[in-house]
């Protein structure tokens, strides 16, 4: 019977570790507008070897109920090379993993850009990372230059430029 005791508390204490992370993943984050998500990020980043002012007017991000962030922005790439400013035409931050158009993502900053029909995830070097295919919404009412939107779930994103967008959430 005492060992039932000692036992309990820490079965109870591991259930409710377990069970508070399982909610905080699952929870909804807050979505911020270009005003509220300008006010986390930096006026410029580096990026393959350069730093790049930012767009402030054109981000966005979404807070988590666990008081991490996801954040975008779009750069100013004159003074980069063609190539790179055919892909890098972003600044994504996150400090949880994701999920982005079905491949993994850890915690970081990176180069994004939509490059045809897929979106392109590099690392802050300029080397590829992942491509994920993105979707055209034609029915999106007020396309905006960078913006996230609710997904298709609650928890569950779309980050898009333009009307060009790519589903994430985190796992």
């Amino acid at each position: 019977m005492n060992a039932l005791r000692i036992f309990r508390p820490s079965l109870f204490a591991a259930f409710m570790v377990a069970s508070a992370l399982a909610v905080s993943a699952q929870t909804p984050g807050t979505i911020l507008h270009a005003p509220e998500a300008s006010k986390v990020l930096p006026d410029s980043v580096f990026y393959a070897g350069k730093s790049a002012n930012t767009q402030l007017r054109n981000s966005a991000g979404i807070h988590f109920s666990d008081g991490h962030y996801v954040l975008a922005v779009l750069v100013d790439t004159a003074g980069y090379s063609t190539a790179i400013q055919e892909k890098y035409q972003g600044y994504f931050l996150t400090e949880v993993p994701l999920e982005v158009g079905g491949h993994p993502l850890v915690p970081g900053a990176y180069g994004v850009g939509f490059v045809g029909d897929h979106f392109d995830v590099m690392d802050i070097g300029n080397h590829d990372l992942l491509q994920a295919p993105d979707h055209h919404d034609d029915r999106m009412e007020h396309p905006m230059p960078l913006q996230i939107l609710d997904g298709d779930a609650p928890g569950r994103y779309r980050l898009c430029f333009g009307r060009t967008c790519v589903p994430f959430h985190r796992p």
